[in-house]
């Protein structure tokens, strides 16, 4: 059944104020074994300090903090430990890790959380083997026994936990199953550094799992199922879908949106990427979003616009899609529409104002006596203090142009996206974007083109960058060499921002 046909039958929009939680378990198509979604309304906390599982196993009582006594913890450990019996075949030790699934899905957060430090603390490398494979081709290098040994090293260093993924991958939901797990175990990494390991196995193996090079591009259009469309308008994040008008909008003629998908996940997006094909760089957002626009003339159309790219699921955090996906929607843009010769984006700046928040005075005295009475005057404030700056950029949509306030407001944050770096507040050339739009796109071989007063106006953008947008432009005989700057920390910008900068 189309859209189409569904909005016939079904008139009420879904709900689209509960966005997927960024700590939930299975949210969409979840399989018999997906776990529960379990509320974590609030920001976990740190848990206490108590004993790792490694003692508790040891133990007989269990303590007051802990959610599985020691003999629970024991016969949990021993049925993981059942899932990559060496003796078992794949498909008995998959068939073990389904049932394991199983008893996950009915568990408390608090036995959940016990099942993940099993999973990190347990399953380790043999140190002794390591130690000595490792001897053994410190010794054998230069010799013509050095790959042998090599092999024998990596293989020793490789710890059980790696299989133990594979064995849960390996029943039908399985791959499903581990996504919704390390989504919900990441907002808990920073409290418990003990499921660091895990976590970075997890980061590992689906960057192997989610190579591009399985993923499938689908586009989505009025005709396609309304199950799927359900899911656009579900996560969406980057501009909320507000009406039928609005999806209709954003699937007309003069647009094209993409979904990514891998074939053990038949039936769930990984991303989304909408584009807008116009005739000229954009720099607002709401007339891409006006319900009541006419279609654009797609036989003028030279530029297409990436106004909205949102991933949906939290538990592949960490895995790069970035390169290959734009690549491989811009082949296929250009394969159906030969004209297109400018490929950009309209993005949104979302740390800019909390960043500004913290460097206003930083900013403040990178300009010299004379702009800074000049502003001082312009807004009737002398002197002018870091508080009173970032008051009077509250009003920022009423600024004149030739306003110095909204002078500096683009200078600053020409100077948050072009030299701004993790790490290194001072620009040095160490880390990546503080942004994480600007990480996402620059890493992918864009340069910052062009900032955009007003771009998003709504409360969203004014509460993210005064309503400041960026468009980031991917030339596409000039990706590899962005990235080779990006590589040695520096920003690729335009003439256009480099003129900002203080």
């Amino acid at each position: 059944m189309s859209a189409a046909d569904w909005f016939g039958r079904r008139v009420a929009l879904p709900a689209t104020d509960k966005k997927p939680s960024k700590t939930a378990a299975a949210q969409v198509d979840s399989a018999q074994t997906a776990p529960k979604k379990i509320a974590t309304a609030n920001p976990p906390e740190a848990p206490p300090a108590g004993r790792s599982t490694r003692e508790r196993l040891k133990a007989t009582l269990r303590q007051k903090e802990e959610a599985l006594s020691p003999r629970v913890l024991r016969r949990t450990l021993q049925e993981l430990r059942a899932i990559v019996d060496t003796q078992v075949s794949e498909v008995e030790g998959g068939r073990r890790a389904r049932g394991v699934a199983g008893w996950y899905a009915g568990a408390t957060l608090d036995e959940r959380r016990d099942m993940w430090l099993l999973m990190s603390e347990q399953f380790v490398a043999d140190a002794e083997k390591a130690k000595l494979a490792q001897a053994q081709f410190v010794a054998a290098v230069g010799t013509p026994d050095e790959a042998v040994a090599e092999v024998r090293l990596r293989r020793a260093t490789v710890s059980p936990r790696r299989r133990l993924l594979q064995r849960f991958s390996a029943f039908p939901e399985g791959i499903r199953f581990l996504v919704d797990l390390r989504a919900e175990m990441l907002p808990y990494l920073k409290a418990d550094k003990r499921l660091h390991a895990l976590d970075v196995e997890m980061e590992y193996m689906f960057s192997t799992w989610f190579d591009v090079g399985f993923l499938e591009l689908h586009r989505i259009s009025w005709d396609s199922p309304a199950s799927l469309i359900e899911k656009l308008i579900k996560y969406e994040a980057v501009h909320d879908i507000k009406s039928w008008a609005d999806v209709k909008n954003r699937l007309d003629s003069d647009r094209r949106c993409y979904g990514f998908f891998h074939p053990r996940l038949p039936s769930v997006p990984l991303i989304f990427v909408e584009v807008a094909l116009v005739d000229e760089m954009v720099s607002h957002i709401m007339p891409l979003l006006d319900e009541m626009a006419a279609p654009s003339d797609l036989a003028k159309a030279t530029t297409a616009i990436f106004y909205s790219i949102s991933n949906t699921q939290s538990g592949l955090r960490g895995v790069s899609f970035g390169d290959s996906l734009i690549k491989h929607v811009v082949e296929t843009l250009k394969e159906e529409f030969p004209r297109l010769k400018i490929f950009a984006t309209l993005s949104p700046i979302p740390g800019f104002r909390s960043w500004l928040g913290k460097n206003a005075a930083a900013m403040l005295e990178k300009l010299d006596d004379k702009e800074r009475a000049a502003l001082g005057r312009a807004l009737g404030i002398e002197p002018l203090s870091a508080v009173q700056f970032l008051r009077a950029a509250d009003d920022a949509l009423a600024l004149p142009e030739k306003s110095p306030l909204r002078r500096l407001l683009l200078q600053c944050a020409a100077h948050y996206l072009g030299r701004s770096l993790e790490g290194d507040e001072k620009g040095q050339g160490l880390g990546k974007p503080v942004d994480p739009v600007a990480r996402f796109h620059l890493g992918n071989g864009a340069r910052i083109e062009r900032l955009d007063w007003a771009g998003d106006p709504s409360p969203k953008g004014l509460r993210q960058s005064y309503g400041l947008m960026v468009n980031y432009l991917y030339d596409l005989k000039r990706l590899d060499k962005h990235r080779v700057l990006m590589a040695q920390g520096k920003i690729p910008v335009s003439g256009a921002i480099e003129a900002l900068y203080f």
